[in-house]
């Protein structure tokens, strides 16, 4: 399977200063825990921002890479000043105590890790982040030090239409073709001084394969009045399988080859209604770890999952604006880190994602119940049939991170 997305952020116009990042960088000592800071971090912003779009498309499914959204912000933090800063912080959930010289170190140390640690053998994710700015714009000597393998200079101002098919075929390029056209044709104007973006791309193979003689179309149950036929992959296996009172939820986890990555499917109740909302709503960090750190033994399962291709465009500046980061549409938004030059401000945000569940894996580029289904000694083997909606993410287990996290609930959309 394999997944992929494209979070863009369009600015137009120009700003006013500040120091690179602080009067006096080099008096900044190194954090040993700045990395660990990170991730925690990013995944509060993650679950804070699953919520958040649940409530935009309550009836719809959803598909999006929160690792994008957040690492697009993260260039956005490091551009800005003033409050604009302090707004970004606060909500990427960077803590107090990480300043932006040991936020920098650990995005850098990230990056590089990652490189290191893509062992294609068994999956494969990149991640590129990119802030093309206008020719025209003064940016910061230091910032062009700190950033050099992000910065790319356009000539938005003479170029426009060239400008965005650049943006574009290196969006492809990062995604494996699998986002085309990200920016419609008057997303770049003459007056636009910056985009920032980030690219993600995803390949898994199942560590176990569904065969593909026994997938079978069979009814999906998308309410209690109305059902679709689907194509369900079968197997049985051992898995990590639990049930959750916490969450509302029976979980089940599907390695990929590697065992770095997993897809986690949170299932609740048939009857329950709100059941995926209630999941999304009560997923912490904390519930988190607790399904994806317990050292639980795998046991037989039989596993009954859709077969799905899902690519969704996100109205990703009223996400924003509900998540407090509104600011950077606003006039008023400070970009000081960047430039001394004024009047920078984003225009509008961009978001698209793409997924495909088949047999071999996946694809990607960009709740409080009681339980029905349990008991005091469970029967063997369990049997774990997805066949009406329910919330999925894909974990890499080295960083903690949730690089991408959905909802399934209508085949036909």
């Amino acid at each position: 399977m394999l997944k992929s997305l494209v979070l863009i952020f369009l600015i137009s116009t120009t700003l006013v200063s500040s120091q690179c990042f602080y009067k006096d960088d080099s008096s900044k000592k190194l954090d040993s825990q700045s990395r660990e800071l990170l991730y925690k971090g990013q995944l509060e912003f993650t679950l804070h921002l699953f919520n958040e779009i649940n409530k935009l498309v309550p009836d719809d499914n959803i598909f999006f890479s929160p690792f994008s959204v957040y690492h697009s912000l993260l260039l956005a933090y490091f551009a800005a000043g003033g409050q604009t800063e302090q707004s970004l912080k606060h909500s990427l959930k960077i803590a107090d105590k990480l300043d932006k010289i040991n936020l920098m170190t650990a995005y850098k140390v990230d990056k590089r890790s990652r490189v290191m640690n893509n062992n294609s053998d068994s999956y494969e994710f990149t991640s590129a982040n990119k802030m093309f700015v206008d020719r025209g714009l003064n940016v910061r000597q230091c910032l062009l030090e700190l950033l050099s393998e992000e910065l790319d200079a356009l000539n938005f101002h003479d170029n426009p239409f060239e400008s965005r098919d650049y943006i574009n075929e290196w969006v492809a390029r990062v995604t494996k073709n699998n986002i085309k056209d990200l920016l419609p044709k008057d997303a770049i104007t003459r007056a636009t001084k910056l985009v920032l973006a980030n690219a993600a791309y995803f390949k898994g193979v199942w560590a176990s394969k569904f065969p593909s003689e026994r997938t079978k179309k069979e009814p999906f149950f998308v309410s209690e009045t109305r059902q679709t036929l689907v194509h369900f992959m079968k197997q049985k296996g051992t898995f990590h399988y639990m049930v959750n009172d916490d969450l509302g939820a029976q979980i089940l986890e599907l390695p990929y080859k590697g065992n770095d990555m997993s897809m986690y499917i949170f299932l609740p109740p048939y009857s329950m209604k709100e059941g995926v909302t209630n999941i999304i709503a009560n997923l912490t960090p904390e519930r988190l770890a607790s399904v994806v750190e317990e050292n639980y033994m795998g046991r037989e399962v039989v596993v009954e999952i859709p077969k799905f291709t899902i690519e969704r465009s996100l109205s990703i500046k009223r996400v924003l604006e509900a998540l407090d980061v509104g600011d950077l549409f606003n006039v008023t938004a400070d970009f000081s880190t960047l430039t001394e030059d004024h009047g920078v401000l984003f225009d509008d945000a961009v978001h698209k994602a793409k997924i495909q569940i088949d047999e071999e894996g996946t694809v990607a580029a960009a709740a409080t119940a009681i339980f029905g289904f349990r008991s005091s000694r469970p029967v063997d083997p369990s049997v774990f049939i997805a066949n009406f909606p329910f919330v999925y993410i894909i974990y890499e287990r080295p960083t903690n991170s949730v690089l991408f996290m959905g909802v399934y609930r209508d085949p036909k959309k």
